[in-house]
């Protein structure tokens, strides 16, 4: 749930979006079901027999429904509520970037929030 305070403080838009997420560890592996994603992270559902703690590390990879395209970021848990797991992208590769970004583009359908979005990415 958001508060005015969250929506407040919260600089990317988050598009809902019905996809599986992988989620690797060094030492395990799991699925989830993506709930939203931003240009700055994802909120999924917490992966069955998954033990990840606040600012823990992980690969997520996001593979587009019907389709051979893939985002693949570095993530770090940021918060672990209920039955949700909300990830920060700490770092993502120029192909992974591409499609998120043409994915938020085509969800958000304004160009001057996203472009405002993409230069908070820089700040």
């Amino acid at each position: 749930m958001n508060t005015a305070t969250d929506s407040d403080q919260r600089k990317f838009t988050r598009i809902p979006f019905e996809s599986k997420i992988h989620i690797v560890s060094a030492k395990d592996s799991w699925y989830c079901e993506l709930i939203d994603i931003s240009l700055k992270g994802v909120l999924t559902t917490i992966p069955e027999n998954w033990d990840g703690v606040k600012g823990e590390y992980f690969l997520l990879e996001l593979l587009l429904n019907d389709s051979d395209i893939q985002i693949r970021m570095e993530v770090s848990v940021v918060h672990v509520d209920g039955e949700r797991v909300g990830f920060r992208c700490e770092h993502i590769d120029l192909d992974s970037i591409t499609h998120l970004r043409r994915l938020v583009e085509l969800n958000i359908g304004n160009k001057e929030i996203l472009g405002r979005e993409l230069s908070e990415l820089g700040s």
